[in-house]
Protein backbone atom coordinates (compact mmCIF):
# COMPACT_ATOMS: atom_id res chain seq x y z
CA UNK A 1 0.00 0.00 0.00
CA UNK A 2 0.95 3.61 -0.23
CA UNK A 3 -0.32 5.99 2.41
CA UNK A 4 -0.39 9.68 1.53
CA UNK A 5 0.21 12.24 4.26
CA UNK A 6 -2.25 15.11 4.75
CA UNK A 7 0.22 17.86 3.92
CA UNK A 8 1.78 19.63 0.99
CA UNK A 9 5.07 17.77 1.52
CA UNK A 10 3.75 14.24 1.50
CA UNK A 11 6.11 11.35 2.06
CA UNK A 12 4.43 8.01 1.35
CA UNK A 13 5.16 4.53 2.48
CA UNK A 14 6.29 2.01 -0.07
CA UNK A 15 4.29 -0.87 -1.36
CA UNK A 16 4.27 -3.72 1.09
CA UNK A 17 6.97 -6.31 0.85
CA UNK A 18 6.45 -8.99 -1.75
CA UNK A 19 5.99 -12.15 0.23
CA UNK A 20 7.60 -15.48 -0.56
CA UNK A 21 5.07 -18.16 -1.43
CA UNK A 22 7.02 -21.34 -0.83
CA UNK A 23 4.90 -24.42 -0.28
CA UNK A 24 5.14 -26.93 2.51
CA UNK A 25 3.57 -29.97 3.99
CA UNK A 26 0.94 -30.13 6.67
CA UNK A 27 -2.51 -31.45 7.48
CA UNK A 28 -5.57 -30.63 9.58
CA UNK A 29 -6.17 -27.15 8.20
CA UNK A 30 -8.08 -24.91 10.60
CA UNK A 31 -8.30 -21.40 9.18
CA UNK A 32 -9.64 -18.62 11.37
CA UNK A 33 -11.57 -16.42 8.96
CA UNK A 34 -11.86 -13.57 11.44
CA UNK A 35 -8.10 -13.05 11.54
CA UNK A 36 -7.07 -14.36 8.16
CA UNK A 37 -5.01 -16.88 10.08
CA UNK A 38 -4.45 -20.58 9.80
CA UNK A 39 -3.52 -23.47 12.07
CA UNK A 40 -2.16 -25.46 9.14
CA UNK A 41 1.39 -26.55 9.88
CA UNK A 42 3.31 -25.63 6.73
CA UNK A 43 6.46 -23.93 5.52
CA UNK A 44 5.86 -20.16 5.36
CA UNK A 45 2.56 -20.47 7.24
CA UNK A 46 3.36 -17.32 9.27
CA UNK A 47 4.37 -15.25 6.25
CA UNK A 48 1.55 -12.95 5.16
CA UNK A 49 -0.93 -14.54 7.57
CA UNK A 50 -1.28 -15.47 11.23
CA UNK A 51 -0.20 -18.98 12.11
CA UNK A 52 -2.06 -20.66 14.97
CA UNK A 53 -4.22 -17.62 15.83
CA UNK A 54 -5.12 -17.40 19.50
CA UNK A 55 -6.37 -15.02 22.18
CA UNK A 56 -5.37 -17.37 24.99
CA UNK A 57 -3.39 -15.66 27.74
CA UNK A 58 -0.77 -17.24 29.98
CA UNK A 59 2.55 -19.02 29.90
CA UNK A 60 6.15 -17.88 29.39
CA UNK A 61 7.62 -16.97 25.99
CA UNK A 62 11.31 -17.86 25.96
CA UNK A 63 13.59 -15.77 23.75
CA UNK A 64 17.35 -15.67 23.18
CA UNK A 65 20.05 -13.96 21.14
CA UNK A 66 23.72 -14.72 20.55
CA UNK A 67 24.87 -11.11 20.99
CA UNK A 68 23.76 -8.17 23.06
CA UNK A 69 22.32 -5.13 21.32
CA UNK A 70 22.71 -1.42 21.94
CA UNK A 71 20.17 -0.85 24.75
CA UNK A 72 16.69 -1.51 26.09
CA UNK A 73 16.49 2.22 26.85
CA UNK A 74 13.91 3.60 24.37
CA UNK A 75 15.96 6.77 23.90
CA UNK A 76 19.20 4.93 23.24
CA UNK A 77 18.46 2.18 20.73
CA UNK A 78 18.56 1.65 16.97
CA UNK A 79 18.48 -2.10 16.40
CA UNK A 80 15.34 -3.28 14.60
CA UNK A 81 15.01 -6.21 16.99
CA UNK A 82 15.06 -3.76 19.89
CA UNK A 83 12.36 -1.55 18.34
CA UNK A 84 10.27 -4.68 17.81
CA UNK A 85 10.77 -5.84 21.41
CA UNK A 86 10.44 -2.40 23.04
CA UNK A 87 6.73 -2.33 22.22
CA UNK A 88 6.23 -4.83 25.07
CA UNK A 89 7.29 -2.38 27.78
CA UNK A 90 6.95 1.03 26.11
CA UNK A 91 4.34 2.84 24.08
CA UNK A 92 5.27 5.49 21.50
CA UNK A 93 3.05 8.21 20.04
CA UNK A 94 2.29 6.14 16.95
CA UNK A 95 3.07 2.58 15.93
CA UNK A 96 2.77 0.21 13.01
CA UNK A 97 -0.51 -1.67 13.02
CA UNK A 98 -0.38 -5.15 14.46
CA UNK A 99 -1.10 -7.69 11.75
CA UNK A 100 0.47 -9.69 8.93
CA UNK A 101 1.27 -8.55 5.40
CA UNK A 102 0.27 -5.04 4.34
CA UNK A 103 -1.28 -4.28 7.72
CA UNK A 104 2.06 -4.02 9.52
CA UNK A 105 3.30 -1.31 7.15
CA UNK A 106 0.46 1.05 8.13
CA UNK A 107 0.66 3.55 11.00
CA UNK A 108 -1.88 4.10 13.75
CA UNK A 109 -2.06 5.94 17.05
CA UNK A 110 -0.52 4.34 20.15
CA UNK A 111 -0.15 6.76 23.06
CA UNK A 112 -1.81 9.23 20.73
CA UNK A 113 -5.47 8.91 19.81
CA UNK A 114 -4.53 8.93 16.15
CA UNK A 115 -1.94 10.20 13.70
CA UNK A 116 -0.51 13.69 13.91
CA UNK A 117 -2.21 16.78 12.55
CA UNK A 118 0.17 18.87 10.40
CA UNK A 119 -0.04 22.65 10.08
CA UNK A 120 2.28 25.40 8.81
CA UNK A 121 2.92 23.46 5.60
CA UNK A 122 4.17 20.40 7.48
CA UNK A 123 6.50 22.23 9.90
CA UNK A 124 4.21 21.78 12.94
CA UNK A 125 2.72 18.48 14.13
CA UNK A 126 0.18 18.05 16.93
CA UNK A 127 -0.81 14.87 18.78
CA UNK A 128 -3.52 14.23 21.37
CA UNK A 129 -2.80 11.58 24.01
CA UNK A 130 -5.37 9.01 25.05
CA UNK A 131 -7.05 9.32 28.45
CA UNK A 132 -6.19 6.97 31.32
CA UNK A 133 -2.52 6.25 30.47
CA UNK A 134 -0.33 5.25 33.43
CA UNK A 135 3.25 4.31 34.24
CA UNK A 136 3.96 1.04 36.05
CA UNK A 137 3.76 2.82 39.43
CA UNK A 138 0.28 4.19 38.70
CA UNK A 139 1.44 7.73 37.92
CA UNK A 140 -0.53 9.30 35.04
CA UNK A 141 1.38 9.68 31.77
CA UNK A 142 1.23 13.22 30.42
CA UNK A 143 2.46 15.06 27.37
CA UNK A 144 5.36 16.40 29.46
CA UNK A 145 6.63 12.84 29.96
CA UNK A 146 6.62 12.31 26.18
CA UNK A 147 8.40 15.65 25.66
CA UNK A 148 11.04 14.63 28.20
CA UNK A 149 11.55 11.26 26.50
CA UNK A 150 12.17 12.92 23.13
CA UNK A 151 14.36 15.65 24.63
CA UNK A 152 16.66 13.23 26.47
CA UNK A 153 17.13 11.23 23.24
CA UNK A 154 18.90 14.29 21.81
CA UNK A 155 21.77 13.75 24.28
CA UNK A 156 24.06 11.76 22.00
CA UNK A 157 27.19 12.13 24.18
CA UNK A 158 25.33 10.22 26.94
CA UNK A 159 22.75 8.19 25.00
CA UNK A 160 25.09 7.22 22.23
CA UNK A 161 22.77 5.11 20.08
CA UNK A 162 19.56 5.80 18.22
CA UNK A 163 18.79 7.78 15.06
CA UNK A 164 19.31 11.53 14.78
CA UNK A 165 15.93 12.35 13.24
CA UNK A 166 14.88 14.57 16.15
CA UNK A 167 18.32 16.20 16.34
CA UNK A 168 18.16 16.93 12.62
CA UNK A 169 14.54 17.97 12.10
CA UNK A 170 13.33 19.66 15.32
CA UNK A 171 13.71 23.45 15.49
CA UNK A 172 15.93 23.26 18.57
CA UNK A 173 17.46 26.76 18.39
CA UNK A 174 20.62 25.51 20.12
CA UNK A 175 18.88 23.35 22.72
CA UNK A 176 20.84 20.12 23.28
CA UNK A 177 18.76 18.19 25.79
CA UNK A 178 17.92 18.18 29.52
CA UNK A 179 21.45 17.20 30.58
CA UNK A 180 23.43 19.66 28.45
CA UNK A 181 20.88 22.50 28.47
CA UNK A 182 19.90 22.05 32.09
CA UNK A 183 17.08 24.26 33.26
CA UNK A 184 16.04 25.22 29.72
CA UNK A 185 12.83 24.23 28.02
CA UNK A 186 12.94 22.51 24.64
CA UNK A 187 11.80 25.27 22.24
CA UNK A 188 10.84 22.70 19.60
CA UNK A 189 8.15 20.99 21.71
CA UNK A 190 5.09 22.55 23.34
CA UNK A 191 2.83 20.86 25.89
CA UNK A 192 -0.14 23.24 26.28
CA UNK A 193 -2.01 20.68 28.40
CA UNK A 194 -1.49 17.15 29.74
CA UNK A 195 -2.98 15.52 26.64
CA UNK A 196 -1.46 17.69 23.87
CA UNK A 197 2.06 17.71 22.45
CA UNK A 198 3.17 19.92 19.56
CA UNK A 199 6.39 19.51 17.57
CA UNK A 200 7.99 22.38 15.63
CA UNK A 201 10.32 21.40 12.79
CA UNK A 202 13.07 23.42 11.15
CA UNK A 203 11.78 22.43 7.70
CA UNK A 204 8.63 20.81 6.33
CA UNK A 205 8.47 17.04 6.53
CA UNK A 206 5.38 15.07 5.64
CA UNK A 207 6.58 11.82 7.19
CA UNK A 208 6.70 12.97 10.81
CA UNK A 209 4.27 10.24 11.89
CA UNK A 210 7.12 7.82 11.17
CA UNK A 211 9.36 9.74 13.57
CA UNK A 212 6.54 9.51 16.12
CA UNK A 213 6.71 5.69 16.12
CA UNK A 214 10.38 5.66 17.15
CA UNK A 215 10.84 4.32 20.72
CA UNK A 216 12.29 7.70 21.72
CA UNK A 217 8.72 9.07 21.88
CA UNK A 218 7.98 6.67 24.73
CA UNK A 219 7.26 8.65 27.93
CA UNK A 220 10.02 8.91 30.54
CA UNK A 221 9.35 10.35 34.03
CA UNK A 222 12.04 12.98 34.56
CA UNK A 223 12.38 12.10 38.23
CA UNK A 224 13.25 8.48 37.38
CA UNK A 225 15.76 9.27 34.63
CA UNK A 226 19.26 8.04 35.49
CA UNK A 227 20.90 8.89 32.17
CA UNK A 228 23.02 6.09 30.75
CA UNK A 229 21.87 3.84 33.62
CA UNK A 230 18.17 4.21 32.82
CA UNK A 231 18.40 0.94 30.86
CA UNK A 232 18.84 -0.85 34.19
CA UNK A 233 15.21 -0.05 35.01
CA UNK A 234 13.13 1.39 32.22
CA UNK A 235 9.82 2.62 33.68
CA UNK A 236 7.12 0.79 31.79
CA UNK A 237 4.29 2.41 29.88
CA UNK A 238 3.33 -0.84 28.12
CA UNK A 239 1.69 -4.12 29.13
CA UNK A 240 4.92 -5.57 30.57
CA UNK A 241 7.51 -4.28 33.04
CA UNK A 242 11.00 -5.39 34.00
CA UNK A 243 11.08 -7.94 36.82
CA UNK A 244 14.84 -8.33 36.48
CA UNK A 245 17.67 -7.00 34.30
CA UNK A 246 21.28 -8.18 34.09
CA UNK A 247 23.46 -6.35 31.58
CA UNK A 248 24.79 -8.68 28.89
CA UNK A 249 23.03 -11.72 30.38
CA UNK A 250 19.31 -11.20 30.05
CA UNK A 251 16.10 -9.94 31.60
CA UNK A 252 12.58 -10.95 32.52
CA UNK A 253 9.39 -9.08 31.71
CA UNK A 254 6.19 -9.65 33.67
CA UNK A 255 2.73 -8.13 33.43
CA UNK A 256 2.34 -4.45 34.28
CA UNK A 257 -0.83 -4.27 36.37
CA UNK A 258 -1.18 -0.54 35.67
CA UNK A 259 -1.58 -1.10 31.92
CA UNK A 260 -5.20 -0.75 30.92
CA UNK A 261 -6.37 -2.72 27.88
CA UNK A 262 -9.13 -0.14 27.31
CA UNK A 263 -6.45 2.46 26.47
CA UNK A 264 -4.61 0.14 24.09
CA UNK A 265 -6.44 -1.31 21.08
CA UNK A 266 -3.18 -2.56 19.53
CA UNK A 267 -1.86 -5.10 22.03
CA UNK A 268 -3.22 -8.50 23.09
CA UNK A 269 -0.56 -9.11 25.78
CA UNK A 270 -0.87 -12.90 25.66
CA UNK A 271 2.07 -14.35 27.66
CA UNK A 272 2.31 -13.83 31.41
CA UNK A 273 6.08 -13.54 31.17
CA UNK A 274 8.97 -13.08 28.72
CA UNK A 275 12.34 -14.61 29.54
CA UNK A 276 15.18 -13.18 27.45
CA UNK A 277 18.66 -14.74 27.43
CA UNK A 278 21.62 -12.84 25.95
CA UNK A 279 24.92 -14.29 24.76
CA UNK A 280 23.95 -17.86 23.91
CA UNK A 281 25.85 -19.53 21.09
CA UNK A 282 23.99 -18.99 17.81
CA UNK A 283 23.89 -22.67 16.82
CA UNK A 284 22.62 -23.61 20.29
CA UNK A 285 19.74 -21.16 19.89
CA UNK A 286 18.68 -22.84 16.65
CA UNK A 287 18.84 -26.29 18.25
CA UNK A 288 16.85 -25.20 21.31
CA UNK A 289 14.12 -23.62 19.17
CA UNK A 290 13.90 -26.81 17.14
CA UNK A 291 13.52 -28.94 20.29
CA UNK A 292 11.14 -26.47 21.94
CA UNK A 293 13.18 -25.33 24.94
CA UNK A 294 13.36 -21.85 23.35
CA UNK A 295 10.63 -20.18 21.30
CA UNK A 296 12.28 -17.50 19.15
CA UNK A 297 15.66 -16.02 18.19
CA UNK A 298 15.35 -12.28 18.83
CA UNK A 299 17.94 -11.44 16.16
CA UNK A 300 15.41 -12.44 13.49
CA UNK A 301 18.09 -12.89 10.85
CA UNK A 302 17.50 -16.56 10.16
CA UNK A 303 18.95 -19.89 11.22
CA UNK A 304 22.66 -20.50 11.02
CA UNK A 305 24.18 -22.62 8.22
CA UNK A 306 24.64 -25.55 10.60
CA UNK A 307 20.87 -25.83 11.16
CA UNK A 308 19.67 -24.87 7.69
CA UNK A 309 19.87 -28.30 6.05
CA UNK A 310 18.23 -29.86 9.09
CA UNK A 311 15.36 -27.35 9.04
CA UNK A 312 14.72 -27.68 5.30
CA UNK A 313 15.36 -31.41 5.15
CA UNK A 314 13.04 -32.57 7.92
CA UNK A 315 9.34 -32.00 7.06
CA UNK A 316 8.36 -31.89 10.74
CA UNK A 317 10.77 -29.01 11.33
CA UNK A 318 10.26 -27.30 7.97
CA UNK A 319 6.57 -26.85 8.72
CA UNK A 320 7.65 -24.58 11.62
CA UNK A 321 9.86 -22.41 9.40
CA UNK A 322 9.25 -19.31 7.30
CA UNK A 323 11.13 -17.64 4.44
CA UNK A 324 10.37 -13.90 4.59
CA UNK A 325 11.88 -11.13 2.54
CA UNK A 326 12.96 -8.07 4.43
CA UNK A 327 13.83 -4.56 3.35
CA UNK A 328 17.41 -5.18 4.43
CA UNK A 329 20.77 -4.91 2.72
CA UNK A 330 23.81 -6.79 3.99
CA UNK A 331 26.81 -4.83 2.75
CA UNK A 332 30.34 -3.59 3.43
CA UNK A 333 31.27 0.04 3.98
CA UNK A 334 34.48 1.10 2.19
CA UNK A 335 36.25 3.80 4.21
CA UNK A 336 37.62 6.59 1.98
CA UNK A 337 39.54 8.10 4.92
CA UNK A 338 42.28 5.45 5.26
CA UNK A 339 45.45 4.85 3.20
CA UNK A 340 44.99 3.44 -0.31
CA UNK A 341 41.20 3.62 -0.10
CA UNK A 342 41.41 7.41 -0.20
CA UNK A 343 41.90 6.82 -3.92
CA UNK A 344 38.70 5.89 -5.77
CA UNK A 345 40.66 3.58 -8.08
CA UNK A 346 41.68 1.45 -5.08
CA UNK A 347 38.04 1.41 -3.92
CA UNK A 348 37.03 0.32 -7.42
CA UNK A 349 39.50 -2.55 -7.14
CA UNK A 350 37.62 -3.79 -4.08
CA UNK A 351 34.29 -3.55 -5.92
CA UNK A 352 35.60 -5.47 -8.93
CA UNK A 353 37.56 -8.12 -7.03
CA UNK A 354 34.82 -9.14 -4.59
CA UNK A 355 33.27 -12.52 -5.26
CA UNK A 356 29.55 -11.87 -4.71
CA UNK A 357 28.68 -15.57 -4.78
CA UNK A 358 30.78 -16.32 -1.70
CA UNK A 359 29.23 -13.25 -0.02
CA UNK A 360 25.80 -14.76 -0.71
CA UNK A 361 26.99 -18.15 0.56
CA UNK A 362 28.19 -16.55 3.81
CA UNK A 363 24.60 -15.55 4.50
CA UNK A 364 23.21 -18.97 3.58
CA UNK A 365 22.72 -18.96 -0.19
CA UNK A 366 19.83 -17.76 -2.36
CA UNK A 367 17.01 -19.06 -0.16
CA UNK A 368 18.28 -18.26 3.30
CA UNK A 369 20.71 -15.49 2.42
CA UNK A 370 19.04 -13.49 -0.31
CA UNK A 371 19.59 -12.05 -3.75
CA UNK A 372 22.99 -10.73 -4.82
CA UNK A 373 22.71 -6.95 -4.58
CA UNK A 374 23.89 -4.50 -7.24
CA UNK A 375 22.92 -1.33 -5.39
CA UNK A 376 21.51 -0.20 -2.06
CA UNK A 377 17.71 0.03 -2.32
CA UNK A 378 16.06 -3.41 -1.94
CA UNK A 379 13.85 -4.40 -4.90
CA UNK A 380 10.60 -4.03 -2.94
CA UNK A 381 11.17 -0.34 -2.18
CA UNK A 382 10.10 2.52 -4.48
CA UNK A 383 12.93 4.06 -6.44
CA UNK A 384 14.67 0.71 -6.93
CA UNK A 385 16.59 0.30 -10.15
CA UNK A 386 18.80 -2.58 -11.22
CA UNK A 387 22.23 -0.98 -11.15
CA UNK A 388 25.48 -2.42 -12.47
CA UNK A 389 27.99 0.33 -11.71
CA UNK A 390 30.82 -2.05 -10.78
CA UNK A 391 30.18 -5.29 -12.60
CA UNK A 392 31.12 -8.51 -10.81
CA UNK A 393 31.15 -10.37 -14.09
CA UNK A 394 28.52 -12.60 -15.66
CA UNK A 395 29.06 -15.24 -12.96
CA UNK A 396 29.16 -12.71 -10.06
CA UNK A 397 32.55 -14.06 -8.99
CA UNK A 398 34.32 -10.75 -9.57
CA UNK A 399 36.27 -9.25 -12.45
CA UNK A 400 39.92 -9.84 -11.61
CA UNK A 401 41.26 -8.10 -14.73
CA UNK A 402 39.35 -4.88 -14.03
CA UNK A 403 40.41 -5.03 -10.37
CA UNK A 404 44.07 -5.29 -11.36
CA UNK A 405 43.69 -2.40 -13.82
CA UNK A 406 42.15 -0.27 -11.04
CA UNK A 407 45.05 -1.13 -8.71
CA UNK A 408 47.49 -0.06 -11.43
CA UNK A 409 45.60 3.22 -11.78
CA UNK A 410 45.69 3.92 -8.03
CA UNK A 411 49.42 3.33 -7.83
CA UNK A 412 49.24 0.01 -5.98
CA UNK A 413 49.75 -2.58 -8.73
CA UNK A 414 50.68 -5.26 -6.21
CA UNK A 415 47.72 -4.52 -3.95
CA UNK A 416 47.61 -3.03 -0.45
CA UNK A 417 46.78 -3.96 3.15
CA UNK A 418 43.83 -2.87 5.25
CA UNK A 419 41.60 -4.18 8.05
CA UNK A 420 38.04 -5.50 7.83
CA UNK A 421 35.73 -5.08 10.84
CA UNK A 422 32.71 -7.19 11.71
CA UNK A 423 30.49 -7.95 14.72
CA UNK A 424 32.16 -10.76 16.65
CA UNK A 425 29.00 -12.53 17.74
CA UNK A 426 27.55 -12.76 14.23
CA UNK A 427 28.82 -15.88 12.41
CA UNK A 428 27.48 -14.72 9.04
CA UNK A 429 29.46 -11.47 9.28
CA UNK A 430 32.61 -13.39 10.17
CA UNK A 431 32.01 -15.69 7.19
CA UNK A 432 31.56 -12.60 4.99
CA UNK A 433 34.86 -11.11 6.16
CA UNK A 434 36.64 -14.41 5.53
CA UNK A 435 35.08 -14.72 2.06
CA UNK A 436 36.23 -11.21 1.13
CA UNK A 437 39.67 -11.92 2.55
CA UNK A 438 40.00 -14.80 0.09
CA UNK A 439 38.51 -13.14 -2.98
CA UNK A 440 40.41 -9.85 -2.61
CA UNK A 441 43.67 -11.75 -2.04
CA UNK A 442 43.46 -12.81 -5.68
CA UNK A 443 44.56 -9.29 -6.67
CA UNK A 444 46.95 -8.68 -3.77
CA UNK A 445 44.58 -6.86 -1.39
CA UNK A 446 45.40 -8.26 2.05
CA UNK A 447 42.66 -8.04 4.70
CA UNK A 448 43.23 -8.53 8.43
CA UNK A 449 40.06 -9.51 10.30
CA UNK A 450 39.05 -7.31 13.23
CA UNK A 451 36.04 -8.51 15.29
CA UNK A 452 34.27 -6.10 17.65
CA UNK A 453 31.41 -6.54 20.14
CA UNK A 454 27.97 -6.03 18.63
CA UNK A 455 26.65 -3.76 21.39
CA UNK A 456 29.39 -1.15 20.85
CA UNK A 457 30.14 -1.74 17.16
CA UNK A 458 28.73 1.62 16.06
CA UNK A 459 29.19 3.67 19.23
CA UNK A 460 32.86 2.89 19.90
CA UNK A 461 34.40 1.18 16.90
CA UNK A 462 33.20 1.14 13.29
CA UNK A 463 30.70 3.95 13.90
CA UNK A 464 33.27 6.24 15.56
CA UNK A 465 35.19 8.18 12.85
CA UNK A 466 38.37 8.74 14.85
CA UNK A 467 38.61 5.08 15.84
CA UNK A 468 37.97 3.61 12.41
CA UNK A 469 40.36 6.01 10.69
CA UNK A 470 43.17 5.68 13.25
CA UNK A 471 42.88 1.89 13.29
CA UNK A 472 42.81 1.49 9.51
CA UNK A 473 39.34 -0.03 9.31
CA UNK A 474 39.19 0.07 5.54
CA UNK A 475 36.25 -2.31 5.20
CA UNK A 476 33.43 -2.67 7.72
CA UNK A 477 30.77 -5.36 7.45
CA UNK A 478 27.38 -3.77 7.93
CA UNK A 479 23.68 -4.52 7.66
CA UNK A 480 20.77 -2.15 7.33
CA UNK A 481 17.00 -2.51 7.36
CA UNK A 482 14.58 0.27 6.50
CA UNK A 483 13.29 2.32 9.42
CA UNK A 484 10.17 2.32 7.29
CA UNK A 485 9.62 1.17 3.75
CA UNK A 486 10.42 4.10 1.49
CA UNK A 487 13.54 5.80 0.15
CA UNK A 488 13.97 8.16 3.09
CA UNK A 489 13.32 5.44 5.66
CA UNK A 490 15.97 3.25 4.06
CA UNK A 491 18.69 5.57 2.76
CA UNK A 492 18.81 8.69 4.90
CA UNK A 493 20.69 7.23 7.88
CA UNK A 494 23.32 5.37 5.82
CA UNK A 495 24.19 7.83 3.03
CA UNK A 496 23.59 11.33 4.47
CA UNK A 497 27.02 12.62 5.48
CA UNK A 498 25.45 14.97 8.04
CA UNK A 499 24.48 12.08 10.34
CA UNK A 500 28.13 11.07 10.82
CA UNK A 501 29.22 12.05 14.31
CA UNK A 502 32.17 11.43 16.61
CA UNK A 503 30.09 10.75 19.74
CA UNK A 504 27.05 8.56 19.73
CA UNK A 505 28.03 6.50 16.73
CA UNK A 506 26.40 6.45 13.33
CA UNK A 507 25.10 3.83 10.92
CA UNK A 508 26.76 5.77 8.08
CA UNK A 509 30.34 4.53 8.09
CA UNK A 510 31.66 5.73 4.75
CA UNK A 511 29.40 8.09 2.77
CA UNK A 512 29.91 11.85 2.90
CA UNK A 513 29.19 13.27 -0.55
CA UNK A 514 27.96 16.90 -0.64
CA UNK A 515 26.02 16.26 -3.84
CA UNK A 516 24.19 13.37 -2.20
CA UNK A 517 23.30 15.52 0.81
CA UNK A 518 21.71 18.06 -1.54
CA UNK A 519 19.86 15.32 -3.40
CA UNK A 520 18.42 14.06 -0.10
CA UNK A 521 17.16 17.55 0.76
CA UNK A 522 15.48 17.75 -2.62
CA UNK A 523 13.83 14.33 -2.19
CA UNK A 524 12.49 15.18 1.28
CA UNK A 525 10.51 18.17 0.02
CA UNK A 526 9.39 16.73 -3.33
CA UNK A 527 5.58 16.41 -3.33
CA UNK A 528 5.21 14.34 -6.50
CA UNK A 529 5.46 10.65 -5.57
CA UNK A 530 6.98 9.47 -8.85
CA UNK A 531 9.55 12.26 -8.88
CA UNK A 532 10.44 11.64 -5.24
CA UNK A 533 10.93 7.92 -5.81
CA UNK A 534 13.13 8.67 -8.84
CA UNK A 535 15.24 11.01 -6.71
CA UNK A 536 15.90 8.24 -4.19
CA UNK A 537 16.92 5.97 -7.05
CA UNK A 538 19.32 8.67 -8.22
CA UNK A 539 20.79 8.92 -4.70
CA UNK A 540 21.41 5.17 -4.77
CA UNK A 541 23.26 5.39 -8.09
CA UNK A 542 25.34 8.43 -7.07
CA UNK A 543 26.53 6.71 -3.89
CA UNK A 544 27.48 3.60 -5.86
CA UNK A 545 29.52 5.73 -8.29
CA UNK A 546 31.81 6.80 -5.42
CA UNK A 547 32.61 3.15 -4.59
CA UNK A 548 32.18 3.73 -0.85
CA UNK A 549 29.77 0.82 -0.38
CA UNK A 550 30.13 -2.77 -1.55
CA UNK A 551 26.59 -4.19 -1.74
CA UNK A 552 26.30 -7.81 -0.69
CA UNK A 553 22.85 -9.39 -0.57
CA UNK A 554 19.28 -8.14 -0.31
CA UNK A 555 18.17 -10.21 2.63
CA UNK A 556 15.94 -13.20 2.76
CA UNK A 557 16.15 -15.68 5.57
CA UNK A 558 14.81 -18.97 6.85
CA UNK A 559 13.49 -18.44 10.36
CA UNK A 560 12.13 -21.10 12.67
CA UNK A 561 9.52 -20.92 15.44
CA UNK A 562 9.09 -23.38 18.26
CA UNK A 563 6.19 -25.84 18.44
CA UNK A 564 4.94 -23.94 21.52
CA UNK A 565 4.11 -20.64 19.82
CA UNK A 566 0.72 -19.24 18.91
CA UNK A 567 -0.45 -16.14 17.05
CA UNK A 568 2.73 -16.00 14.97
CA UNK A 569 3.27 -13.82 11.92
CA UNK A 570 6.03 -11.89 10.19
CA UNK A 571 5.78 -8.15 10.77
CA UNK A 572 6.71 -6.43 7.50
CA UNK A 573 7.79 -3.27 9.29
CA UNK A 574 10.58 -5.16 11.08
CA UNK A 575 11.10 -8.12 8.76
CA UNK A 576 10.87 -10.41 11.80
CA UNK A 577 8.23 -12.25 13.77
CA UNK A 578 5.98 -9.81 15.58
CA UNK A 579 7.18 -10.14 19.18
CA UNK A 580 4.25 -8.10 20.47
CA UNK A 581 1.67 -10.63 19.29
CA UNK A 582 3.19 -14.05 19.95
CA UNK A 583 1.68 -16.32 22.55
CA UNK A 584 2.49 -19.79 23.84
CA UNK A 585 0.50 -23.00 24.09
Amino acid sequence: MKRRMVTGVAVGVAAALALAACGGGGTDSNTDSSTGGTATAAFDAANGKVFNPSDKKGGTLKMAISSDWDSVDPGDTYYGLSWNLARLYTRSLTMFKVGPGKTSSELTGDLAEGLGVPTDGGKTWTYKLRQGLKFEDGTPITSKDVEYGVSRSLEKPTLVNGPTYFNDFLDLKGYKGPYSSKGQDNPAIDTPDDQTIVFHLNKPFGGFDYFAQIPATAPVPAGKDTGAKYKEHVVSSGPYKFESYSAGKGFTLVRNDQWDQSTDPNRKALPDKYEVQIGLQADDIDNQIIDGSLDVDIAGTGVQPAALSRVLGDPTIKERADNPLSARLNYVSINPKVPALENIECRKAVEYAADRTTYQTAYGGPQSGGEIATGLLPPQLPGFQKLDVWSAGADNKGDVDKAKAALQACGSPNGFETNIAYRAERPKEKATAEALQQSLARVGIKLTLKPFPTGDYFALYAGKPSYRNQNNLGLMVNSWAADWNDGFGFLSQIVDGRVIRETGGSSNLSVNIPEVNSMIDQAVTETDTAKRDALWGAVDKRVMEEAVILPGVWAKQVTVRSKNTTNVFVNDAYGQYDYLSMGVQ
